[in-house]
């Protein structure tokens, strides 16, 4: 067996992408397993203090995505930075806490390296990255709609791709290739 399932993750408070995938240790090519999407919404309740709405967001986020981590080696994620106003940065440290509280070896991937090696510049839009995740992996299980009888991906793929595009730059992280030597010198399990 020469095979592993690793995970990228793409953070967000609202929207946050879980992709797995089993990865060839020879040939570095993937097959998506899973794309999990764990959504989050505010409160309605008046009544709910602010501080206790943002717990119970934090705790279904956790819940969702350490399920979805379920036989994972390796996780590779984006660690988000640059927050405008409060509650950006209130999510972030949510989402940083939940990367913090996975007890699977990670990898960082900066926003930048994910962008170069799906789309190839530094500025891909969002549209650009769902396109190419979708192009690239037709057979994942992607959420799509029919359009004039045809299926196409909906915006609700956003972090579902930008966690595979996070995954393909994981594998080529300087820090991946060197564990990558150590799993190929090891004897695997048939």
């Amino acid at each position: 067996m020469s095979k592993i399932l690793i995970a990228g993750l793409d953070g967000s408070l609202r929207n946050f992408g879980v992709a797995t995938a089993w990865l060839d240790l020879e040939t570095l090519r993937l097959e998506i397993k899973e794309l999990v999407l764990v959504k989050t919404e505010k409160s309605k309740n008046k009544s709910v203090r602010a501080s206790s709405d943002n717990l119970a967001r934090a705790i279904e986020l956790r819940k969702g995505v350490h399920a979805a981590l379920l036989g994972v080696t390796t996780t590779f994620y984006e660690v988000p930075s640059g927050g405008q106003d409060y509650n950006a940065v209130l999510g972030f440290g949510i989402v940083i806490g939940t990367y913090a509280g996975i007890n699977i070896p990670g990898i960082e991937v900066s926003p930048s390296e994910t962008k170069m090696g799906a789309v190839g510049t530094k500025t891909a839009s969002k549209d650009e990255m769902i396109e190419w995740a979708f192009h690239r992996y037709p057979l994942a299980p992607w959420r799509v709609r029919k359009l004039k009888g045809e299926l196409v991906p909906t915006k609700d793929n956003e972090h579902l791709a930008d966690a595979v595009a996070i995954m393909e730059a994981g594998i080529h992280t300087p820090s991946f290739q060197q564990t990558l030597a150590i799993l190929r010198s090891m004897p695997m399990a048939a």
